[in-house]
């Protein structure tokens, strides 16, 4: 196989065998390529899509199932990874400056390459993972006690006022906090789109 395709420099002189081993060889190719042609380059991939009248109610909601298992599969099954921008990952990800240097000479990549994409794919995990949950819950606490109380003058109304129990909080920075998260995870779904690829 080496002197055939190359990698080591052999004498032309070959033996029997050698000559016999190859011809097999050239045979069995010929074989593979007949059937590459035959069975895999006339398949096409199916794709059959149907939507229902209720997928479109909450399209985000509908695409998180599609879109969470395809980001896993493709996470684990992944042969490569496009360049991602160095704005958006953290610092700890980021290369020395002697690395960036070196990349831009010559393409030559660092150790946290790869590392990057597996961050950005994990951000994009955690956004649509999010849309499947309710995830705004953690970030209550205590317990609600409300009442209604009629509001003078208008007829059939009333307002809701807290009771003497109510403990009821919402930790707001902690949401923004989370929703920001979840919104860079759809930002980085939406440019690397087209890196999305095995």
């Amino acid at each position: 196989m080496n002197k055939k395709y190359g990698f080591v420099d052999y004498p032309n002189k070959q033996s029997k065998f050698e000559d016999r081993l190859e011809w097999v060889d050239d045979r069995i190719q010929d074989v593979y390529n007949v059937f590459n042609r035959l069975w895999f380059d006339r398949r096409k991939q199916k794709v059959r899509v149907r939507i229902d009248r209720w997928d479109t109610w909450g399209m985000d909601h509908t695409l998180a199932h599609i879109v969470i298992p395809m980001l896993k599969q493709l996470k684990e099954t992944k042969h490569g990874a496009p360049n991602v921008d160095l704005e958006d990952v953290p610092e700890h990800l980021r290369p020395t400056k002697k690395e960036q240097r070196a990349y831009e000479k010559d393409g030559s990549t660092d150790d946290k390459f790869f590392q990057r994409w597996d961050w950005v794919m994990d951000e994009m995990i955690f956004a649509f993972e999010s849309k499947l949950t309710d995830w705004e819950s953690e970030f209550y606490s205590g317990d609600v006690d409300v009442y209604f109380e009629k509001i003078p003058g208008e007829a059939g109304m009333s307002e809701m006022k807290r009771g003497p129990k109510d403990t009821f909080k919402v930790d707001h920075e902690g949401m923004k906090v989370y929703q920001a998260r979840i919104s860079n995870g759809f930002r980085l779904f939406g440019k690397y789109y087209e890196g999305l690829w095995d």
